[in-house]
């Protein structure tokens, strides 16, 4: 009874034949009945439960949900597909060095001056500063969708403080406990990689060299929805979970206080946004900064990764122009396509996405966890004359796009499989060279219909194979 309804379905081609990555998996899948599956299912729960791996919805600390079905991506797919990354972190990598130095992208016509000054992520304090090595963007969280014609589409960049990585490597760690018998079938990427590709990408901006690199997770602390995850990094990359109340600033350098005196950081991975790391010259209300990290910073004593400012270059209104940033810092033709977007603030944008917005997704320019996003089709005319008057009073606010009919992918609920629509966050660690890790996190949109897959709004996740 399962009905692929039109999308295109990860694991099934049209005819209904499985498609041909998945037929072992699907092969095994037939000696199993539903009792079992609910039993891996509940394994599965209890153990994220057991390891803490919670997340905060309506108010409520909750396992985060876990499918026991992983999604398969053949390994010449892949490849292409992170080929296309390394290129887009590049060109992305680039772009906001030139925002912050040179400004050559505006002097050449490529993106105008006012989309950058205008962003909610350009970070005036950040002008002049040349971080270590020079480099701007050491993680990106890059979202990506498959259409209904199975081309992959870059949905969103996320290069400030993208999460999801400690899932990407429990959700391997209870796939491996709970249905170990699947990867004799397959020749699966390992994911265990990723915590040394991140190690290496934050150890390469250190200021005094990669062999002197001493490293600092920044987290707001136990109150935080993804706090699970900064603990958890901070413990499988081997060093100090921090918050700011255990930093100083002495001599313009950065030190951790312990009960051995002052301890020197060179390094500092934050998980914090920029408006509340340095109450002496953002945020004075901060509690969660440390005074004087931004002299330390622009002394070249500090690495802040990610860099500081890094938000004007995943502003979904720059997302338009990335093509062209990528054409234009590479000299290369973008690998992987992206949505059509409508950029509000140009009034003959505006005038086709107010006539069509039962048909688009708006979007504000600077939100995230899925809030802020007006689905057309689904929304009620009540929602879409809102959200009309949203864009007319602030057009520079919102971008509209094409809604993507994305994939779909089985997903165990109540004892039987029914398709729920996915789409894919890969990470991209940057250290000397981009390095991709193999997969990345799958986001599954668990209720019948939505097409909103984050786990604030009650997605959940899938374990990501690629294999050969």
């Amino acid at each position: 009874d399962y009905e692929i309804d039109g999308y295109h379905d990860e694991m099934f081609a049209e005819d209904g034949a499985t498609r041909a990555v998945y037929q072992r998996l699907s092969s095994r899948l037939d000696r199993l009945n539903a009792r079992h599956l609910d039993l891996r299912s509940a394994l599965a729960r209890d153990a994220f439960l057991a390891q803490g791996i919670t997340f905060s919805h309506d108010g409520a600390e909750r396992a985060f949900p876990f499918d026991v079905l992983p999604r398969l991506i053949d390994a010449d797919e892949w490849d292409h597909i992170a080929r296309g990354l390394e290129q887009r972190v590049r060109a992305l990598d680039a772009f906001v060095r030139d925002v912050y130095r040179h400004r050559r992208a505006i002097h050449d016509g490529v993106i105008p001056n006012a989309r950058i000054v205008n962003s909610p992520g350009y970070l005036r304090e950040a002008v002049g500063i040349t971080p270590p090595l020079g480099r701007y963007v050491h993680v990106a969280g890059i979202d990506l969708v498959r259409g209904g014609d199975g081309r992959w589409l870059v949905l969103e960049d996320n290069l400030r403080n993208p999460s999801g990585l400690s899932y990407v490597l429990q959700n391997r760690v209870f796939m491996r406990r709970v249905f170990p018998e699947a990867f004799s079938d397959y020749r699966v990427a390992p994911v265990g990689q990723a915590i040394s590709y991140l190690r290496g990408a934050l150890a390469a901006s250190s200021p005094d060299g990669e062999a002197e690199a001493r490293i600092a997770v920044l987290t707001p602390g136990p109150g935080n929805a993804a706090y699970y995850e900064h603990a958890f990094l901070a413990q499988q990359l081997g060093v100090p979970l921090v918050e700011g109340s255990d930093l100083v600033v002495r001599g313009q350098r950065l030190f951790m206080k312990t009960t051995m005196g002052r301890e020197p950081i060179n390094v500092l991975y934050r998980r914090i946004d920029d408006a509340f790391l340095d109450p002496s010259c953002m945020r004075p209300d901060s509690l969660l900064g440390v005074g004087g990290l931004l002299q330390a910073y622009r002394r070249g004593h500090v690495a802040i990764c990610n860099a500081l400012g890094n938000g004007v270059a995943d502003d979904k209104s720059v997302y338009a122009y990335v093509p062209d940033l990528i054409r234009y810092y590479t000299n290369e033709e973008p690998l992987l396509d992206q949505v059509p977007t409508f950029l509000l603030d140009r009034e003959e944008d505006r005038e086709q996405a107010l006539d069509r917005m039962d048909e688009l997704v708006v979007k504000s320019v600077d939100g995230s966890g899925g809030y802020g996003i007006l689905i057309g089709p689904h929304a009620s005319p009540e929602e879409r004359e809102a959200m009309s008057r949203r864009v007319v009073a602030d057009p520079g606010g919102y971008i509209a796009q094409e809604t993507v009919s994305l994939s779909t992918a089985p997903a165990f609920i109540d004892g039987t499989f029914r398709p729920r629509h996915v789409d894919l966050r890969p990470f991209v660690m940057f250290g000397a060279q981009p390095t991709v890790v193999p997969g990345g996190l799958t986001r599954v949109a668990l209720e019948e219909g939505s097409l909103v897959v984050n786990s604030s709004q009650g997605g959940g996740g899938k374990d990501t194979w690629v294999v050969r």
